[in-house]
């Protein structure tokens, strides 16, 4: 835990850190944009600390506290709360390069905006733990729980979801005004189920004192578990009715679920090519579980399917704060077809 906090706390410093927020995204290309894991990172080791260095945790924080707004002001360029990102560490699973677009084109990008519900409530989170530790940070937790609301209903109601297929797109914004569908079934589309958290109803009811849209938006089809006025709520970036659509995809033996994991990319696109070809942007993904036969990335990737621990391992995290919450009153079948059902604290 030592060696962690010191890890964050420099990653966080001025020599690698920017003064307008932005942090190092790896070695090659620092101005590049990886996937906003540090606050995360930061509550793990504190809890693996035993859930005593406030100081470390309070520090962290301010740090993310900037480029949090970074994100926010920089990433999302017409304030929709769906985000661009980039990259996002996810190499070429994508079939075009999400860092290098072709001029007056935007990927509004259905992991970044995914990962910074996730961001929001994890920041959180961290609030009302300092806040409990004496550091009064009230505005804060009520300003990350706004966020996240907002972030969770432009994921509800833009077009990011595509309804017939069960599954998160990212959207190609083009120079026209256009918006095209990258219909790529691969971990991007579900990203989203990381953003998920159980908290106290007093917390929503504190909310709505200061922001009433970001408490109704809180409370829109959230479950609720308890007696009223001392209910546990499920606050989830993606609506719990979308949760179980697309976990039908990451429980499917011939889609993510592999003998090891879940795989980046779904196997679906073995038998399934995905070709784009729009205003000059030709491209085409199909499934790689082993070296690319793309040039992209230097032509040495082998993206394009295998299993990611990482992603893995918040994914199984995400599922057991679901079965948590439900226990034994939702089962899902697992393996999807299969006919067993399980609850999903069994699944992870």
């Amino acid at each position: 835990p030592a060696f962690g906090k010191y890890q964050l706390v420099l990653l966080c410093r001025e020599r690698f850190q920017h003064p307008n927020g932005a942090l190092a995204a790896y070695e090659w290309s620092f101005d590049d944009v990886n996937p906003p894991v540090q606050a995360w990172a930061a509550l793990e080791v504190f809890a693996i600390d035993g859930g005593r260095d406030a100081a470390f945790l309070s520090r962290v924080f301010d740090k993310l506290l900037v480029n949090f707004t970074w994100w926010v002001n920089r990433e999302d360029r017409d304030g929709s709360n769906v985000f661009e990102g980039g990259f996002l560490g996810l190499d070429n699973i994508g079939p075009i390069d999400r860092s290098h677009l072709p001029q007056g084109q935007v990927l509004e990008q259905s992991d970044g905006t995914g990962w910074m519900g996730f961001y929001a409530l994890t920041m959180g989170a961290i609030a009302s733990i300092l806040n409990h530790r004496g550091r009064p940070a009230t505005d804060l937790v009520l300003k990350f729980l706004e966020h996240f609301a907002l972030i969770s209903d432009a994921l509800e109601s833009q077009d990011l979801w595509d309804e017939a297929d069960g599954f998160f797109y990212d959207q190609l914004r083009l120079a026209d005004g256009r918006s095209v569908p990258v219909k790529v079934r691969s971990i991007v589309g579900v990203l989203p189920l990381l953003g998920v958290a159980a908290i106290d109803e007093s917390v929503i009811d504190r909310a709505e004192t200061v922001n009433k849209r970001a408490a109704e938006l809180l409370e829109t089809a959230h479950p609720a578990r308890g007696a009223p006025g001392e209910r546990l709520m499920l606050l989830g970036v993606v609506g719990i009715s979308r949760v179980l659509r697309l976990l039908t995809h990451v429980f499917d033996e011939s889609e993510f679920l592999s003998p090891y994991g879940l795989r980046a990319v779904s196997r679906w696109h073995a038998d399934h090519p995905f070709e784009l070809d729009v205003d000059g942007t030709s491209a085409r993904i199909d499934y790689e579980p082993a070296e690319s036969t793309t040039g992209m990335f230097g032509g040495n990737s082998n993206w394009r399917g295998p299993v990611w621990m990482p992603v893995n391992f918040l994914v199984v995290e995400a599922l057991g704060r679901y079965g948590r919450f439900f226990g034994d009153d939702l089962k899902l079948e697992y393996p999807t077809g299969s006919g067993k059902e399980l609850t999903l604290d069994e699944i992870a």
